[in-house]
This record gives C-alpha cells, sequence and structure tokens, in this order.
C-alpha cells in the first residue's frame, strides 16, 4: 500500500540527533541519581561511624569506671567501722550457739582460784518481753528489742545458777539509750531458766537472789543467781548475800559473754582482702 494512500497516517522518522539526546540524558539522570547514593551512603556510614565511636567511648569510660569500683583499694577510716559494727551485729545469728554460750565459762572464784562455769542448757529464742520482768519488758518493748536468747549455767561447785539473758537491740545506739531507761533493781531483769532433771530444777523467780546486767555492742546481757538448792531471796540475810561467791560468779559469766559478742573482728585492710 502507498504511503500516500488515504486513511493511513505518516510513520514518524527517529532521527539521530533526538536519539543521542535522550540517550545522553539518560545517563546523566543515571549518574545523578547514581551519586545521589554515593552521597547518600558517605553520609550513612559518617554518621554510623559517629555512633560507634561514641558508643566505644562510652563502653570504655564504663569499664574504667567498673574497674576503678571493682579493683582493691585501702578501706576508708568509716569503712572499717562499718565492717566492724556489721560483724558484731550479726553474730547472734551466724555464731553457732556453742559460740553465744560456750559450753564452759573461766572465771576467778575465791583467793582468784581458776574454775569454769559449766552450762547445763539453752533455752529456745523467745521475744524479749517474755523472757524478763514486767518493768524491764516496758523498756525493750519501747526501744523494739530484737529477740531473747538465754542459757542457764552452774558454778564449778554447782551451788549456783545462772541464767544469762542476751538481748539484741537494733544498733549500738540504741541499747545505750535503752540501758540508760532500765531500772535499778537487782530484784528484776531476766527470767530464770531451769531444766529438768538437772541441778537447775528448783531454779526459778522466787529463787533469784541478785539480777544485773553489761551492755556491749548492740546487746544487754543479763544475769540472774540463786543457789541450786531452792533457797528462796527472803530466806538468805543481806550479810551472806555480800560476803557470798555467788554474785562475782553471775558478773563474770555474763561479762564473758558480752566480751565475746562485743569483741572487735579482725578486719581487712583492703576491699578485697589485705592485698590493695
Amino acid at each position: 500500500m502507498s504511503p500516500d494512500q488515504p486513511g493511513k497516517r505518516p510513520r514518524a522518522h527517529r532521527w539521530p540527533a533526538s536519539a543521542r539526546r535522550a540517550e545522553a540524558a539518560q545517563a546523566a539522570a543515571a549518574r545523578a541519581e547514581l551519586t545521589r547514593g554515593v552521597r547518600l551512603r558517605s553520609t550513612y556510614v559518617a554518621i554510623m561511624g559517629v555512633v560507634l565511636a561514641v558508643a566505644a567511648v562510652n563502653v570504655l569510660l564504663g569499664a574504667v569506671g567498673v574497674l576503678r569500683e571493682t579493683r582493691s583499694r585501702p578501706l576508708t577510716g568509716a569503712e572499717r567501722a562499718r565492717y566492724a559494727q556489721e560483724d558484731v551485729a550479726r553474730r547472734w545469728r551466724a555464731w553457732p550457739v556453742g559460740m553465744v554460750f560456750p559450753e564452759e565459762l573461766e572465771y576467778a572464784g575465791l583467793g582468784r582460784a581458776q574454775q569454769f562455769a559449766r552450762r547445763v542448757g539453752i533455752a529456745p529464742e523467745s521475744a524479749c518481753t517474755a523472757a524478763v520482768d514486767a518493768p524491764v519488758a516496758s523498756v525493750l518493748r519501747r526501744y523494739r528489742c530484737v529477740t531473747m536468747l538465754r542459757a542457764t549455767y552452774v558454778d564449778q561447785t554447782a551451788t549456783f545458777a545462772v541464767t544469762v539473758g542476751v538481748a539484741v537491740l537494733r544498733d549500738e545506739q540504741t541499747r545505750v539509750d535503752a540501758s540508760a531507761k532500765l531500772p535499778q533493781d537487782d530484784r528484776v531483769g531476766v527470767r530464770p531458766v531451769a531444766f529438768p532433771n538437772t541441778v537447775t530444777d528448783l531454779f526459778g523467780a522466787a529463787q533469784r537472789q541478785r539480777t544485773g546486767w553489761v551492755g556491749a555492742g548492740p546487746y544487754i546481757v543479763f544475769s540472774s543467781v540463786g543457789y541450786t538448792d531452792g533457797r528462796t531471796r527472803d530466806s538468805v540475810s543481806p550479810e551472806e548475800q555480800l560476803n557470798s561467791e555467788m554474785w562475782p560468779v553471775a558478773q563474770s559469766i555474763a561479762a564473758r559473754i558480752a566480751r565475746s559478742l562485743a569483741e572487735p573482728p579482725d578486719v581487712p585492710r583492703c576491699t578485697q582482702g589485705n592485698v590493695c
């Protein structure tokens, strides 16, 4: 069919110059896109580099801080004092009961002869207010006494019975404050603990001849002493009480238990032992 045939549109011819310009434009667009991608990638890489560098610095500083905190260093005076205070305060529960109340305790008898008191038994742990007389209980209640530990001893001749009660206070200052409020009455204090089928089975509240206490650390160590034969306080003359070996024995036993509980511990020189 002839190109000039009626009803047919003439075909457009693509000139070489137009084709070259189109290809050049496409190439330029591709180069621009590539350049923009490279620029964005470079920016992203730079930002990530900064982020990683900051993170690395933070990790390094943290590692240095941890190293400084965890490496062994000399304890300060305040840290040494706190270590000793905390060690003494936890002994009543950290120590075996045989360390709190040793099976035997040395004391000086008549003529300063060396003698030994023997532990007869250890009572179950009890509330402070249940183990003492009412005037003492009111003080311990006010100062929130934690618990009471009790044991009973006899002297070497088994003539005297001594119940020792360790009242545990929250801290040493609380113990000092509570001690200042205790009644100055040797008829009240820790209640005796008798153990059936032993020489102490007649030792009760009526048999107490004297009571007392001594403070040590966060502890008030009470003592009550009497005869093992059941004699009451009223049946013993004041002269006999004054000349008796009984009260020195009780004081010595209570003092030894108190000193042991509050004895200063060996404090390490450094935060991780004795090597800094």
